[in-house]
């Protein structure tokens, strides 16, 4: 009987023993659950708290008139102040309008070229064919700089050609240029040599100003995956001069019609202003071009900024 006792003792024992091991386990679990449950909280509150770090200030819009800038000319610009995060848009309607971007184009086809090895930097040299062409400048073996200073079309049509449409198309879709249309890789004609036309010369290629502001401060006013050294390359063969207020960058584009641009920035003690010009007059064409649009510009940024 004393035996009978004793086990049944030892068995409740062992019995109340794996009861509370359980229940050990079982609160472990419930640990490893509620640690777990908070951490993701907390992982997703620093995440919360990342992407609002992240996020860019929505730029602020103020509406100007610049028309006296354009004597007549009909037109518009926009500007953006990177310090101040603020844009400037005279005719705001037009500034948000898709249209070719002529040759201010060749800042990304130069920027692909560079990041595609195409092109070394700015001494890289192509060869003239012999063609007599309407501009002398184009008349002869042409470095990066050269071409770009004097808008060499023939040039640049051989680097986009040697970078391949994949390349470019994966470029375009990366800065977000425009519609991002190089359907018409050869052009639409509106040049008599093959070698003088191109998608983004009055073909489907198409970009507002809006847009070519964006771009510019995306290429350089922001991180991206662009080599340091290519940039510095492509801001060398885009200065142009010296003015008061800072360094001019940029690039002109003329086309038919009274069609210019003028794109680029101004920078001062390491802040840019970006900025994008568009002219459209066709009863003023013959006094519309791409310098025009460059001296309109630059009295703006003379007197307003």
């Amino acid at each position: 009987m004393k035996k009978l006792k004793f086990m049944v003792i030892v068995l409740l024992s062992v019995i109340v023993t794996g009861c509370s091991n359980i229940n050990s386990e079982q609160q472990e679990d419930n640990s490893v659950v509620i640690e777990q449950q908070i951490e993701t909280e907390n992982q997703s509150t620093q995440s919360t708290d990342m992407d609002k770090e992240n996020e860019l200030p929505v730029a602020a819009d103020n509406i100007v008139d610049y028309s006296g800038y354009f004597q007549g000319i009909s037109g518009c610009v926009v500007i953006y102040d990177e310090s101040s995060n603020t844009y400037s848009f005279y005719n705001k309607e037009k500034c948000e309008t898709e249209i070719s971007p002529l040759s201010t184009f060749k800042i990304v086809s130069a920027l692909a070229g560079l990041e595609n090895n195409v092109l070394v930097n700015e001494t890289t040299t192509m060869e003239y064919s012999g063609v007599i062409y309407p501009i002398d400048t184009w008349n002869a073996n042409l470095t990066l700089k050269e071409a770009f200073e004097y808008s060499c079309v023939w040039y640049f049509r051989q680097v986009v050609d040697m970078v391949g449409q994949e390349d470019i198309h994966t470029m375009l879709e990366e800065i977000q240029y425009g519609n991002c249309d190089i359907s018409e890789w050869n052009g639409s004609g509106t040049n008599s040599l093959p070698e003088l036309n191109g998608f983004w010369l009055e073909s489907s290629l198409k970009i507002s100003p809006k847009q070519q502001v964006v771009i510019l401060n995306y290429i350089f006013g922001r991180e991206n995956n662009f080599n340091i050294e290519n940039l510095e390359e492509l801001k060398n063969i885009m200065f142009i001069s010296e003015l008061d207020n800072g360094c001019l960058y940029g690039k002109t584009g003329s086309g038919t019609d009274g069609k210019a641009w003028f794109v680029g920035f101004i920078e001062e003690n390491g802040n840019k202003v970006y900025f994008a010009v568009y002219l459209e007059d066709v009863k003023n064409k013959d006094i519309v071009s791409g310098n025009k649009a460059k001296e309109i510009v630059v009295s703006i940024l003379n007197n307003e900024i």
